[in-house]
């Protein structure tokens, strides 16, 4: 069990966070959890003391639960093992599987292993769609409408994702790997 001013601190940084994301001041929270401004202050600041009644109250007016307003901050924290996120080849010699095993609105984020003298053909997006491929290890060759970019380890490319593109190690004795980031234009932007 915490001790009380743990849990004076729990309180006051859990209120300050919820408060934040409802995008309230303290005198909008304290006129709708009908205590005075100070009381939320006090709150804040780790020095109140509250009854039960006003915890009651705050909690209501945040919707959310009394224990979420106590608890110690626990960060959203989820490890994924490398068997555990799907990949799929694409092309010959080249496995993609997502940098971000979430997802993520407009864009995707992939890591592509190249086998030696590895290639594949990409696919072109909609107009407006960037792509950034970063070159982690080894030499890869993009070529973008016809132009050839030789990357080694640490180059970035950025080019417009509608033009037809392709990839290549072009070391035919050693693996490569690198970093696709492809942001989607957003509609009405």
């Amino acid at each position: 069990m915490d001790k009380p001013e743990l849990v004076a601190e729990h309180l006051a940084r859990n209120l300050v966070a919820f408060r934040q994301v409802r995008n309230l001041t303290q005198g909008a929270l304290a006129q709708s959890a009908d205590v005075p401004r100070s009381t939320i202050a006090n709150l804040e600041s780790s020095s109140g003391n509250p009854s039960l009644t006003v915890l009651v109250k705050v909690a209501n007016a945040l919707g959310v639960p009394i224990d979420e307003l106590l608890a110690s901050p626990r960060a959203k924290v989820r490890k994924w093992a490398r068997e555990e996120l799907p990949s799929q080849s694409a092309g010959r010699g080249i496995t993609v599987r997502s940098l971000i095993p979430e997802r993520v609105p407009d864009e995707v984020l992939q890591v592509m292993d190249f086998a030696p003298a590895a290639s594949m053909r990409g696919s072109p997006h909609l107009p407006g769609t960037r792509e950034f491929f970063t070159c982690l290890s080894g030499q890869v060759t993009i070529f973008v409408a016809g132009d050839r970019f030789d990357l080694s380890a640490g180059d970035i490319l950025a080019f417009p994702g509608n033009l037809p593109h392709s990839y290549r190690n072009t070391d035919a004795n050693r693996p490569a790997q690198g970093v696709s980031a492809v942001l989607f234009a957003r509609a009405g932007v």
